[in-house]
């Protein structure tokens, strides 16, 4: 994808196949959902201090259980393909990254529903299949300003390579974080080709301390272990809620990923997997998440973070399986050494 948008604005992806199709919402979903078992099982990357109040509104209003699995959007993608290629897949709704979902969408193992709730999203941010993208996941600089002062912060991303931040920048490992990976192999959108290359050996030059996922490399930072993060935007707040002192770099143009929510084909819950998905998508929710610094996609609702208007996102690049695995090789000589 080559779009250039800006914060809460839309954008069409493209599906690849038309899976099987599920319409609507019954006046018993969720009578039906509690003959089921009770209980809804998803798989996602979401973080925990949001899923974890929209799970408690989500029993108080329905009765039904949410059992959560959280890990990185590439685990996450990893271990719904495992199970629905075993045959026995224990999960009804995955939500990650637009990437790891249209690679499981690919893959056939995803049941389209149009849920009523995502009438209040923009009809042209939505796919055909996976539905609205309910969420921007913004990848950027962030910084403890008790370390680094604001008059001292980084300018540009090139600015971080300077030899007061070397040995003191946290980032996921890409050869294991796909979305890690997919931010470096995107760089050339804003630096060139040449320059890109440059930045990422460069990086790798600084020592940086890797981390499992994003939200490790912020808390590093939140806690004065290093100095900066490249992680994302969201943990300016999920820190400064926590009394860490957060600040993110103003780059002119940002890159990030698009995020959908979707029923599994063969969901052992899908009655639950409907309400919550309907739930999920409504505005309780919604403002549940941007209350924790997601940037939602819900019309009239926005994060608490300074200056998130004015950011201008640029999409990553995108990569199927045999691409991720090709990449993940060159940057493992690369920050390997």
């Amino acid at each position: 994808m080559q779009s250039v948008w800006t914060f809460l604005s839309v954008f069409l992806v493209v599906g690849y196949f038309l899976p099987s199709f599920a319409l609507g919402q019954s006046a018993s979903l969720i009578e039906a959902a509690k003959k089921e078992g009770g209980k809804v099982v998803v798989y996602g990357s979401l973080q925990d201090n949001s899923m974890e109040p929209i799970g408690k509104a989500f029993q108080a209003k329905t009765g039904l259980e949410l059992n959560y699995w959280r890990g990185t959007a590439t685990k996450a993608m990893d271990r719904a393909l495992v199970e629905h290629r075993a045959g026995k897949p224990l999960y009804d709704i995955v939500l990650t990254s637009d990437n790891e979902m249209e690679i499981l969408q690919k893959e056939g193992i995803f049941l389209r529903y149009d849920s009523p709730a995502a009438k209040a999203f923009p009809v042209n941010s939505a796919n055909p299949e996976l539905g609205p993208v309910y969420r921007y996941a913004i990848v950027g600089v962030v910084y403890n300003k008790d370390i680094v002062k604001p008059a001292d912060a980084p300018k540009t991303l090139e600015d971080i390579l300077k030899p007061q931040f070397r040995g003191k920048i946290a980032m996921p490992d890409p050869t294991q974080d796909t979305s890690m990976l997919r931010w470096l192999e995107s760089l050339h959108k804003v630096m060139g080709k040449e320059r890109a290359a440059k930045f990422a050996a460069d990086l790798a030059a600084t020592k940086p301390s890797l981390a499992e996922a994003f939200l490790v490399a912020a808390d590093r930072a939140s806690t004065g272990e290093v100095s900066l993060a490249i992680t994302l935007l969201i943990n300016v707040v999920t820190f400064g809620q926590k009394g860490a002192p957060m600040d993110y770099v103003r780059l002119p143009t940002m890159m990030g990923t698009s995020h959908y929510i979707t029923l599994s084909k063969k969901a052992p819950h899908p009655n639950a997997g409907k309400a919550f998905i309907d739930f999920f998508l409504g505005d309780e929710s919604m403002r549940i998440m941007a209350k924790n610094g997601e940037s939602v996609n819900r019309q009239g609702v926005y994060p608490p973070i300074p200056g998130i208007d004015k950011v201008k996102l640029l999409d990553m690049e995108d990569f199927d399986t045999k691409g991720f695995a090709e990449k993940k090789k060159e940057y493992q000589k690369i920050f390997m050494r």
